[in-house]
């Protein structure tokens, strides 16, 4: 009883209590969501880890450790080469922005030392993937050029239009929620049912929509989601060009109109919040200094929704890298592989291959790849973003 009551006259001592008392309760506060994120996220990942090491057909085999991984990736030094590539590409974007910075008499060098570290970091990406090519899984190695080019075709174009609509929806129009609505519409609506649709609607055949209305600009009909071929073999005629130089090929280019047509409502919705908190002082003060329209969009508005801008272009690309229902239910087997993209091949390995380790093993250099994206684009656009 006298060290009880020692302990409560003791200075600090409720304070301490106190403090542990409310730590306690954030823990518990995070406790579901922890459990959330370890149950659904963190175990599957750790799982898939385990199973890679392993060879697994249905069933656990003998321990095999990196092997999948070398199977996959084919030469090592090639893509020790390729990262190095890699750091060099990155090494020529911060001497470009110093020599932004830097004063006009050394600006020039700085932006020469630049070019020439950006060219020899393209060649020596290509010789580390060249390498992994030849002796790797060409099949997913090919899958993520794919993916890339799915990414690269989608994303600034839904989040340019986007910006636009939300732009012009965010004026005083007729009938503007109505828009809104509509242009939402693609979002909630099954993709599987408007990924079937859009297969009726880019058929090979003459009668359908999409050939008729090319067909009305004095274009033959196309073969669209059935054409196997680059476009740039389509537009230019250029035969000999192999990976990123022969560029995605038609059916591709098809499917990621349907994904621009899908996420573009999402998008435009998002703008239209970030719209919203802008205050209309800004625009004012702008007006009084002679802004015109078209410079409160160009110097007001793009700033100010750079948060927003960049968290979008943020989660659009991680979903295009994990893009799956639409592209399977699109594809056709006269494409060939010109629209697998990593997700659809990591499925086909594990169900139509039944070879649970290598599929566990595409997933992980999947995440690893998305991961090391995502970290780029937080140190590179983050940079960008301005916050008021």
């Amino acid at each position: 009883m006298a060290a009880e009551t020692i302990k409560k006259k003791t200075p600090g001592y409720s304070a301490k209590r106190r403090l542990l008392k409310e730590n306690l309760t954030a823990y518990l506060f995070i406790l579901p969501a922890f459990l959330v994120i370890g149950v659904f996220g963190l175990f599957p990942i750790g799982y898939s880890i385990y199973m890679s090491l392993y060879q697994w057909r249905v069933r656990q085999g003998d321990f095999i450790g990196l092997e999948n991984y070398s199977k996959i990736i084919g030469d090592w030094t090639g893509l020790l080469t390729f990262v190095a590539g890699i750091g060099l590409l990155i090494a020529a974007y911060f001497i470009w922005n110093n020599a932004a910075k830097s004063v006009s008499k050394t600006k020039m060098a700085f932006k020469l030392v630049a070019a020439i570290v950006l060219i020899a970091s393209g060649v020596i990406i290509s010789m580390g993937w060249g390498k992994m090519i030849a002796s790797g899984d060409k099949n997913f190695l090919n899958s993520l050029i794919i993916t890339l080019f799915y990414a690269l075709g989608s994303v600034p174009l839904q989040l340019i239009l986007a910006l636009i609509l939300a732009y012009i929806l965010f004026q005083n129009i007729k009938g503007k929620e109505v828009f809104r609505m509509i242009f939402f519409l693609p979002y909630v609506t099954p993709v599987v049912t408007t990924a079937v649709v859009f297969r009726i609607i880019f058929s090979p055949r003459e009668t359908s929509l999409a050939n008729i209305l090319i067909g009305k600009l004095g274009i033959a009909p196309l073969k669209w989601l059935f054409e196997p071929k680059a476009i740039t073999e389509l537009l230019f005629g250029l035969k000999n060009l192999n990976g990123l130089l022969a560029g995605p090929s038609l059916a591709l280019v098809t499917i990621i109109l349907f994904g621009v047509w899908t996420f573009v409502g999402y998008n435009t919705v998002i703008f239209l919040a970030g719209l919203g908190g802008i205050s209309k002082d800004v625009y004012e003060a702008a007006e009084i200094d002679g802004a015109n329209s078209f410079d409160l969009f160009r110097f007001v508005t793009v700033p100010l929704l750079s948060p927003i801008t960049f968290y979008l272009f943020l989660i659009s690309f991680i979903g295009t890298f994990k893009a799956f229902n639409h592209i399977y239910v699109m594809k056709v087997p006269n494409a060939q592989k010109t629209v697998v993209t990593a997700s659809v091949q990591i499925f086909q390995t594990f169900y139509t291959e039944n070879n649970f380790s290598a599929a566990a093993t595409e997933a992980i250099i999947l995440f690893l790849i998305i991961l090391g994206l995502t970290f780029a684009q937080n140190k590179i656009l983050g940079e960008r973003v301005f916050y008021g």
